[in-house]
């Protein structure tokens, strides 16, 4: 397969050289590099809606949506505004006020079962923090996760499986010590038997399971209600936590999040992306029996400076406010399923090997077609190779997406039925380029 075609942009070619001199790799995170689907970076100047328009001065129909977060659109007025007001006020004041209050009281009258909520400023921290609040109330130290869920950058998530029944994990990343990643077991999505023998085996070291429940990190890996519901059996049976991470999925698939979504309450759950309306911040939270274990009531250590900067606190209520009328869940629906139709009936007349894969406002394109994929290892192959074409197919027609495979995309209520559609007629040219000249 011939490599994509790319185009030029000047501007954003030469900020990308001096960033480079700058800043290790140009970006302050990985993925924005374009390593994955070649070509440099788009430097962004202004974004509004479900647009964007970087420094050429190229304007594009966004679905990364800053990775999330923006589930109202760009620069979302009621956003702006609250954080302007917010601002006048005081940028951050390392001191207890009322929005911090509001939103806690939003987030626990959103999410089932959730009883206490502490803030952080990442999703990151989030998860870190969790892990180390389920150690400490348990008195264990096994963490379990599943491959293919991506619960950010802490020592102990950075973990890949080993070989064997995965009862050891290893790291994925330098920096990581082997010491650390063996305390973290890695187990397959998707696999109700080898979950039940690890946990008969070893159950009684686990502090917590910690998952994704709509596994949207390496693909879109929908996951059947009945494996949730196993892994919710066998720690309660085991005596450990379970743990939702919902940084993506939360206030996202549903106003409760995954949670609500299948019917099924975690002990802990971690939050970030909408909850901090498009600024920096992230939430755990659980039952008052765990969150109380939490200093200064408890033995479990968290802090942070900016934890609860007035900003995000203001950001995030304006955001989950607008979200509580349900009918925005409808909408978003709505559109969801219109872009998957349009997508669905070209990939059907073009007979390409791809599909739409989709919950609510989360979507993924799967290269390789047949049935869903719910674990990493059931990926095609050559996925990636053939998403860069697509990925370049649709930047230059002017549609925005992340620059991985296995990236999703993110609707916005921004994204009306007209971006809706101009999407649809891209998406259908940009996999006519990719898979031009291949057999059908």
């Amino acid at each position: 397969m011939s490599e994509p075609e790319i185009e030029p942009a000047p501007r954003s070619q030469e900020l990308f050289a001096r960033a480079q001199q700058v800043m290790p790799g140009g970006v302050s995170s990985p993925v924005r590099a374009y390593r994955a689907v070649g070509g440099s970076p788009r430097f962004i100047a202004s974004a509004k809606g479900a647009h964007l328009r970087d420094v050429d001065g190229r304007e594009y129909l966004d679905f990364v949506m800053s990775w999330g977060p923006l589930i109202l659109g760009h620069a979302h007025p009621a956003v702006v505004a609250a954080v302007q007001a917010a601002a006048a006020r005081g940028t951050s004041y390392g001191a207890p006020h009322e929005a911090e209050v509001e939103l806690a009281r939003l987030v626990t009258r959103s999410y089932p079962g959730l009883e206490r909520v502490r803030f952080t400023s990442s999703g990151t921290e989030a998860a870190q923090s969790v892990i180390r609040l389920a150690r400490g109330v348990t008195g264990r130290s096994r963490i379990v996760k599943f491959a293919g869920c991506y619960h950010g950058h802490a020592d102990a998530l950075l973990v890949e499986a080993g070989s064997g029944a995965a009862t050891l994990g290893h790291p994925s990343s330098a920096g990581v010590p082997a010491e650390v990643a063996a305390l973290t077991s890695v187990l397959p999505l998707d696999d109700d038997a080898a979950l039940e023998r690890f946990m008969a085996e070893h159950g009684r070291e686990v502090a917590a399971v910690l998952i994704e429940p709509v596994p949207a990190n390496h693909g879109l890996l929908l996951q059947r209600r009945e494996f949730l519901a196993a892994v919710r059996r066998l720690c309660t049976r085991h005596g450990a936590l379970l743990v939702f991470d919902e940084v993506i999925s939360g206030f996202r698939v549903a106003l409760g999040g995954a949670a609500e979504l299948y019917d099924l309450r975690p002990d802990l759950a971690a939050f970030g992306k909408i909850l901090g309306g498009g600024l920096p911040c992230g939430a755990f939270g659980g039952g008052a029996a765990c969150m109380e274990q939490l200093a200064p009531n408890g033995p479990t250590y968290h802090a942070g400076t900016l934890s609860g900067n007035p900003l995000a606190m203001a950001a995030g209520l304006a955001t989950i406010r607008a979200l509580t009328d349900r009918s925005a869940y409808a909408t978003l629906e709505t559109r969801g399923a219109r872009l998957e139709r349009a997508v669905a009936a070209a990939v059907h007349e073009g007979g390409w090997p791809v599909r739409l894969v989709r919950q609510g406002s989360l979507f993924w394109f799967s290269f390789g077609g047949g049935e869903a994929v719910r674990r990493p290892d059931r990926i095609a192959p050559d996925a990636a190779a053939r998403y860069a074409r697509f990925f370049h197919g649709c930047l230059r027609r002017g549609v925005n997406l992340a620059p991985s495979a296995f990236e999703v995309g993110f609707l916005s209520l921004a994204h009306g039925e007209a971006e809706i559609d101009q999407a649809a007629t891209v998406f259908a040219a940009a996999l006519r380029e990719a898979f031009a000249g291949e057999p059908r």
